[in-house]
Order: structure tokens, then C-alpha cells, then sequence
């Protein structure tokens, strides 16, 4: 009799633990306790000021906005077969609300490499619900790109703008010109 109930004291010890033991690889899994919101969270923020105080009027449309995705860094590179990725963050009232990737591949003739932050204003709830409701989203051609002057501002066309997503590409630095969105790949991840 003992030794039957040690084994069944045993036999629970061992599931609990083994459940206890999953339950943590899950959550490690799923991005629990991971500090990469925290980092992405980070570099958002100063993102987000450098954007604000070198290009003030662009403060303007980000009031405007019914949420914003802060992507601060993208990597591109190519040699013929080129490709970027970058992780940021959604914000709505400046809070985050979901954490996103950026993929893009492209072909065709490409020598170098290049970083960029972009921002993407979503301008009506019908744009933002889309965005957030679907597995991904993919940039088209039929982005509004945002122009911005040498003084910082914002082309009163495009603050005045009725396209329901309007996209700002900025902070270049590297060999390939021409940044584009078109082709980019949004999707939601748990950092």
C-alpha cells in the first residue's frame, strides 16, 4: 500500500512538472518574457522623434492618422536577386497596439545595399481594420507616397490627401537609390 500511493504521489509530481515544463517552452516560444517588443518598442520611439523633429510637418499628418506602423530599420541588399526585412511596431494614439516584419524580394538589375525607416499613416478605420485583420498585407503600387521639402514639411497635398494609406520613406543611407515599398510583405509577429 506504501508503495502505491509514492508511485501515484510520484505519477502527479511528474505530470504536473511535465506540463509546468511545457507550459514555459510554449511561453518562451510565443515570445513571453522576451524583451524584442521592448527593443523594437525602443527604436521606435526614437524613430518616431527623429522623424518628428527633422520633418515637423510631418507631425501634422501623424495627428490625422487613425494608426501608424514605424518600421525604423530596413535592410535591403542585392546583387541581381535582392531583398529586405525589418521589424516595427503598429501604433494607434501612440500606443502599440501589434508587432509587424517587413519582407521584400526583388530581381532584376541591383549592385549594393541600402537601410531606411518608413512609416505607414493609415488615414481612414477602413485602412486600419484591413491591415490588422488579415494574415498579411502586402504594399502595392497604389501607395501614397509622402513628399518632404528641405524646410521639413509635408506637400500640403499629401497632409489634404483622401488615399487611405500614405506611405514615408526616410533616413536613407546606402548605394541603391530609389527605395520603394511596392512588392513589401506585412506581417503581424511576436517578438
Amino acid at each position: 500500500m506504501q508503495d502505491g500511493k509514492t508511485k501515484s504521489s510520484y505519477s502527479r509530481r511528474g505530470f504536473i512538472g511535465a506540463v509546468g515544463a511545457s507550459t514555459a517552452l510554449a511561453a518562451c516560444g510565443n515570445g513571453v518574457g522576451s524583451s524584442g517588443g521592448g527593443q523594437i518598442d525602443s527604436r521606435v520611439d526614437g524613430t518616431r522623434n527623429y522623424l518628428f523633429s527633422r520633418f515637423p510637418g510631418t507631425m501634422d499628418l501623424a495627428e490625422k492618422a487613425q494608426g501608424i506602423l514605424w518600421m525604423p530599420l530596413i535592410t535591403k541588399a542585392g546583387l541581381w536577386v535582392g531583398g529586405a526585412y525589418g521589424r516595427g511596431a503598429l501604433r494607434v494614439n501612440n500606443v502599440t497596439v501589434d508587432y509587424y516584419s517587413a519582407t521584400q524580394a526583388s530581381f532584376g538589375l541591383q549592385i549594393g545595399a541600402q537601410q531606411y525607416a518608413h512609416a505607414l499613416f493609415f488615414m481612414t478605420p477602413e485602412a486600419l481594420r484591413k491591415f490588422r485583420s488579415g494574415a498579411g498585407w502586402s504594399a502595392g503600387a497604389d501607395l501614397e507616397y509622402a513628399v518632404l521639402d528641405d524646410a521639413g514639411a509635408v506637400s500640403a497635398d499629401t497632409v489634404t490627401s483622401l488615399d487611405p494609406v500614405i506611405a514615408l520613406i526616410f533616413g536613407q543611407q546606402g548605394l541603391i537609390v530609389g527605395a520603394s515599398l511596392e512588392g513589401t510583405k506585412y506581417t503581424r509577429i511576436i517578438p
